[in-house]
């Protein structure tokens, strides 16, 4: 008796099993959202190791060449004049020759761009020719180069982040995803500023601010941040002292002062253009012209050794008015006062513009966003020195001026009044500031926009052909981007075969094919409840029982512009595509949320551009 009632007892036992399995599976299997916030974590952590191990490199760096520990600055202010014109020039010699022959041996192949690789690209960093340029830009920064190291540990982090991904052969739309975290991660690490870190990449690198997107970047931002935050504290970059502003009186000067930003930023933009063109003109190889950038730094920093570096210690003098120190080094003996202070503001200012210009423009590799700060801060301070001069707006002290010329001139290079706001915020935990910030922040970025069309972001990818985002990704073919095709079943597959795929796969739908591979329907997990508690029919059960007819599919020759309808309409993850709509062999599947990703961030970009004005103040 028990021998024969031992199949239907491991029936009914199997039943149970199974019913519990895909309930279970359909409860606790993650989604892509909650992967995708586990990935930003990792790529949080890796940031912050990239900013620890990036600054603990350039102090090495610097002092292995210049045999002194501290800011580029003060170095520079200890050296003889010789030593000052000469360390630069060196320095930017053996960073070209590490670019030269270093990109040589590794046989650089795509893109290193960040923008480029998220626009244009598949989110595939390539992992040499990024050490290399990192290698080469720790001995710029190191040697006194006039640019910021935050580009360095975004770049590293970015390409760390595509590169785990390419690893795990992971696709397109997530490799993108892992780009914007780790640049996120690189910016909150850089500058202990986690909001600025989201918002960055948010809008400058996929130009998306869903909560799809933004939420991982979110969580790379702060793990970041917090990580580097035990390294190096949680101190802000900039001490600025605390100003009330509860007259409207006060603010139709940082109106002007915005509109004086904006033209700063649309000059700081062109200097960078036309020194990119006049060196690459020069029939030099790529060290020499780099060499000549360093001397010519070096030259500058004869009368204005601030000059040198990123320019974090020279603005935080400026920020304290401490006009005595910055003019040291430039007039001897004991001439001071306002008037040589905003004098020697305005030698600094045009001196920290050439001095980047030439140092960009030579091809060193690094960031730009310190230098801004520095050239925004003089500028800022300048304006409230003349107005005191003046004998106006003597309420307010310089460091007020200085703080919104940060934020002014930084908004309106990179076209973002939101991340140039929230950056300053951060770096200076100073609350008080943001109404004037605000003000300075937007009218710099309008009047920025009428005099140079670019940001300083967009130059690059207009000059290749990659502005039209919109474009680019409609164009794409379906082929392209389709990845394997779910594994499907046959018509004759049964329940139990069935049951074991959508277990051990995370597919909401399962396509069946005939025995020469053609698409005859699809089964959903969901048509398979009513199954669950059959009894002795369950083994008659096939996939022809319960498929669908087969859904709109997809052929590779499309373009996604023709198959956004589809997309749009499909329920399915991974949406078939066959051969040819008059051979419905199986040949892939695409996925639905890269392509929703895709679609939303190239209508995102293609709306800031065509709202931002031209250069000829249209529209």
């Amino acid at each position: 008796m028990l021998v024969r009632r031992l199949p239907r007892m491991l029936e009914v036992l199997w039943r149970r099993y199974w019913r519990r399995a895909l309930q279970w599976r359909e409860r606790v299997a993650p989604s892509d959202e909650t992967v995708h916030l586990l990935l930003a974590a990792g790529v949080g952590v890796i940031g912050g190791l990239v900013n620890l191990a990036f600054h603990g490199a350039i102090e090495l760096v610097r002092h292995a060449v210049v045999h002194r520990p501290g800011d580029p600055v003060e170095v520079a202010e200890l050296m003889g004049p010789w030593e000052r014109v000469l360390t630069p020039a060196l320095g930017g010699l053996v960073a070209g020759l590490i670019l030269h022959w270093g990109l040589r041996w590794v046989r650089a192949r795509g893109t290193t761009n960040l923008l480029e690789a998220v626009v244009a690209g598949d989110g595939r960093l390539p992992f040499r020719p990024s050490m290399v340029r990192a290698c080469s830009s720790l001995v710029s920064i190191a040697t006194g180069a006039s640019i910021g190291r935050e580009g360095g540990i975004t770049q590293l982090s970015a390409m760390l982040a595509s590169k785990w991904g390419q690893w795990f052969e992971w696709p397109p739309y997530r490799l993108r995803l892992l780009v914007g975290c780790g640049a996120a991660a690189g910016i909150a690490a850089a500058y202990n500023a986690p909001i600025s870190g989201a918002v960055f990449a948010a809008w400058i690198v996929l130009g998306n601010f869903s909560m799809l997107m933004f939420a991982p970047l979110v969580v790379s931002a702060v793990v970041a941040s917090v990580l580097s935050r035990s390294f190096f504290g949680i101190a802000p970059w900039y001490e600025v002292p605390a100003v009330e502003f509860t007259r409207l009186g006060q603010l139709p000067w940082f109106l002007v002062l915005g509109g004086l930003c904006g033209a700063t930023g649309a000059l700081f933009l062109k200097l960078l253009r036309y020194a990119e063109d006049q060196f690459r003109r020069l029939p030099w190889p790529l060290y020499g012209r780099m060499a000549l950038g360093g001397l010519l730094v070096g030259l500058i920093a004869l009368g204005y050794p601030g000059v040198c570096g990123n320019g974090y210690l020279v603005t935080n003098r400026i920020l304290h008015g401490e006009f005595d120190r910055l003019t040291a080094s430039w007039v001897s003996g004991h001439l001071g006062g306002e008037g040589w202070g905003l004098l020697f503001l305005i030698g600094l200012f045009s001196a920290k513009l050439l001095a980047t210009a030439v140092t960009v423009g030579s091809g060193a590799v690094g960031g730009v966003f310190t230098p801004t700060l520095f050239v925004g801060a003089a500028v800022g301070a300048a304006f409230g020195l003349t107005l005191h001069l003046a004998g106006v707006g003597e309420e307010l002290p310089l460091s007020s001026y200085a703080v919104v010329g940060m934020g002014s001139v930084l908004a309106a290079t990179t076209r973002s009044p939101l991340l140039a706001m929230v950056l300053v915020f951060e770096i200076s935990l100073n609350y008080s500031i943001m109404p004037p910030l605000m003000l300075g922040c937007a009218v710099a970025t309008l009047v920025a926009g009428r005099l140079h069309p670019d940001s300083v972001y967009t130059e690059s990818l207009r000059a290749r052909g990659l502005e039209a985002a919109t474009e680019v990704t409609l164009d794409r073919r379906v082929g392209d981007l389709m990845r394997e095709p779910v594994p499907p079943v046959r018509e004759t597959a049964t329940l139990q075969e069935m049951a074991q795929r959508f277990l051990t796969r995370a597919n909401n739908f399962l396509p069946v094919v005939d025995g020469e591979n053609r698409l005859v329907g699809v089964v959903a997990l969901h048509d398979l409840k009513p199954f669950l508690n059959a009894g002795e029919e369950l083994r008659a059960v096939i996939a022809y029982d319960v498929m669908r007819p087969p859904p709109p599919c997809l052929t590779p020759n499309q373009t996604l512009f023709e198959a956004l309808p589809v997309v749009l309409r499909s329920e399915q993850q991974h949406i078939p595509v066959v051969k040819s709509a008059s051979d419905p062999r199986l040949v892939g599947a695409l996925v639905r949320a890269e392509v929703l990703g895709l679609v939303s961030e190239a209508m995102a970009r293609s709306s800031e551009a065509h709202l931002a004005p031209t250069g000829d103040g249209r529209r």
